[in-house]
């Protein structure tokens, strides 16, 4: 786990200097630099000692012909395998390290290497006999890579904020990535908050020559559309269960201790009972969080405490627990800076929070529960979706009418707001009703926030363009509830959970790992019947059955709880007189973005109680302080 950039084209080693100690926290115990001036070519890496301790692993790496140089920022759960495979075929090895194994894979198989891969990764090879930069982002995009591709060359990072050193790159607004963080809090891929830097893909890969861009490909995609398995209820379930264990003995990998989150859900519960197993005799130290005055209440989620400590004490695993109050407020700026892109969500300030008290106890690693719930089903949009067979067989104008009531519902609470949600686009398609579930506010008053001169440049943006793109990938797949789980992984999860994991992670040196992710056990989940992944109101039903034998059962079937923050109660309180300042007309007008009359009635309506525009408000201030950071200041 690393931070890396580099270029190819017009530049020097000052530049990739600068780039890459702008993001000295991702690897905070060694770094180095090549430069090939005379190929205009610069590699750089900012290391995490995770897997050979010695300098042996250093990166940049060469092969020893020095054909072959290597940037890596990852993990390759698969590189003993792979390491043996390659002994076979008469390749030596002068480290330990899986950076050196990929270094062998690509000599052997070029890009074709990438098929062989199980793990997390964002890497870049420079072939110096052929003179291209190869460049990959891992299947699931656990791993973050930007790019920029202008008149002096191309360049990546592991975060944007490298990129933005070169004070050549184009800062222009993308407008488009302005309609899409308003409309989900986080933005599609390959979009950014500049029209000219991109996010590599998930399960992508470039190849670039003389600085440009010769080919982008996909080498890997969820293989949703196959055959699903029809076996028994239960015999999936042990199945199941068998795949993670799989994946857990693969992921505790690591020459340096290994720790976990554990909230107290599903998820991280699960990860944490097969993970101790792993090593029984060693005890695993455990990592949550709490709040002060359970102001979880005031958003009307579950306080998670009581059951992380629950789960902790039922498995014998040390919990170390940091509680936070309205401190939290003051590190939402600095969140912004370290996630590069203005994600309006506090969640990722828990993250934060619980990846600092883990590197104080000398943990580096920490596994996660992240993406059960879009893998096996487990958001109440799942449960809202399937509902939908009670509904949609209305004609036409049976569903319109649904829709015009939606619009009359009361916003102000939990149940307005999430059946005005279900009905808001009932007499649309199919595909474009799938993705207004990721959708956090009405796209007619979204727009009525813009000025005239943003509305009319997104006359031709949909909000739900991007999504109804994705879905285009998958003809084959038929079930909504697959479909919706495809969205799932190659957005909700990549664009925004995932990016918040490794950059919270990264800004407190702490590797994250995500076992539920695992390419094989992916492969498995995909295959799963879809109606054992939601059954009734029952989300991830068949992850439940599969946990029954290592967990309590009030702990496997608890409600549904948010990893959040009291964000509602924050804006209200603390933050009020920043909301004020950050969209008061003053601010608005110099950005020449927002209406400041439209978002001033929008503010006063969130605080009398008419509707709850709790999450729009926010992201207005984060594209705002992204803006005052990123552009204002150059991401310094």
């Amino acid at each position: 786990m690393c931070g890396i950039a580099g270029f190819s084209g017009g530049y020097d080693g000052i530049l990739l200097d600068r780039m890459i100690n702008s993001i000295a926290h991702r690897g905070p115990d060694d770094s180095g630099i090549w430069f090939n001036e005379a190929m205009s070519v610069g590699l750089a890496h900012k290391r995490l000692s995770i897997i050979d301790l010695s300098s042996d692993a250093k990166q940049p790496m060469a092969n020893a012909q020095e054909t072959i140089t290597i940037v890596f920022n990852g993990e390759i759960y698969n590189y003993r395998e792979l390491r043996k495979e390659l002994q076979k075929k008469g390749y030596s090895f002068n480290s330990n390290s899986d950076t050196e194994v990929l270094i062998h894979l690509y000599d052997e198989f070029g890009h074709e290497m990438l098929n062989k891969l199980n793990g997390i990764f964002a890497f870049a090879i420079w072939d110096h006999l052929k003179e291209e930069l190869f460049i990959a982002r891992d299947g699931l995009g656990v791993k973050p890579l930007y790019y920029v591709q202008n008149n002096n060359g191309f360049l990546f990072a592991s975060e944007l904020k490298a990129i933005l050193k070169d004070q050549g790159v184009d800062k222009s607004l993308n407008h488009q990535a302005i309609h899409y963080y308003l409309s989900y809090l986080w933005c599609p891929a390959p979009h950014t908050m500049l029209k000219s830097v991109l996010k590599l893909e998930p399960g992508y890969a470039l190849a670039v020559k003389d600085g440009e861009v010769q080919k982008k490909w996909c080498f890997y995609d969820l293989p949703y559309g196959q055959q699903v398995f029809n076996s028994s209820e239960n015999e999936i379930a042990k199945n199941l269960a068998e795949k993670i264990k799989e994946a857990m003995h693969r992921q505790m990998v690591s020459d340096v201790p290994v720790g976990a989150f554990l909230s107290g859900g599903l998820d991280s519960s699960a990860v944490v009972a097969l993970a101790s197993q792993m090593n029984p005799d060693q005890e695993l130290d455990c990592f949550t969080i709490g709040f002060e005055n359970s102001t979880g209440k005031f958003e009307g989620f579950t306080e998670d405490l009581p059951y992380a400590q629950k789960v902790a004490k039922y498995l014998g695993v040390n919990l170390h627990t940091i509680t936070v109050g309205s401190e939290m407020v003051n590190r939402i700026e600095e969140m912004i800076y370290f996630l590069d892109e203005p994600q309006a969500d506090p969640a990722p300030l828990n993250a934060l929070f619980i990846s600092e008290l883990a590197r104080e106890h000398g943990i580096k690693v920490l596994l996660s529960g992240a993406g059960g719930d879009d893998i096996f089903s487990g958001y109440r949009r799942h449960f809202a979706l399937l509902s939908e067979k009670y509904w949609s067989w209305l004609p036409k104008t049976g569903l319109k009418s649904l829709r015009i009531l939606s619009n009359k519902l009361p916003q102000n609470n939990s149940i307005g707001r999430r059946l005005g949600k279900a009905f808001r686009y009932a007499d649309c398609s199919d595909e474009e009703r799938l993705a207004s579930y990721f959708l956090w506010i009405d796209e007619n008053i979204q727009r009525s926030l813009y000025t005239d001169d943003l509305r009319n440049a997104l006359a031709d943006t949909s909000a739900v363009d991007p999504l109804r793109q994705t879905l285009g990938r998958i003809p084959e797949e038929k079930n909504p509830l697959n479909r919706m789980l495809y969205l799932e992984a190659k957005h909700f999860l990549a664009d925004h959970n995932l990016n918040y994991t490794d950059k919270m992670g990264m800004a407190a040196g702490v590797e994250v790992r995500v076992p539920l992710l695992d390419k094989e056990l992916i492969d498995f989940a995909t295959r799963i019947p879809p109606h054992l992944k939601q059954k009734g109101r029952i989300g991830k039903y068949i992850f439940k059955k599969a946990m029954e034998p290592y967990l309590p059962k009030d702990v496997i079937y608890r409600s549904k709880s948010g990893f959040g923050a009291p964000l509602r109660q924050w804006l209200h309180g603390d933050l009020r007189k920043v909301v004020m300042e950050m969209l008061g007309e003053g601010s608005l007008k110099n950005r020449g973005l927002f209406d400041p009359k439209s978002v001033s009635r929008l503010v006063e309506d969130d605080y009398s109680g008419k509707i709850d525009a709790s999450y729009p408000i926010f992201s207005l201030m984060c594209i705002e302080w992204w803006m005052r950071m990123f552009l204002d200041k150059g991401g310094i």
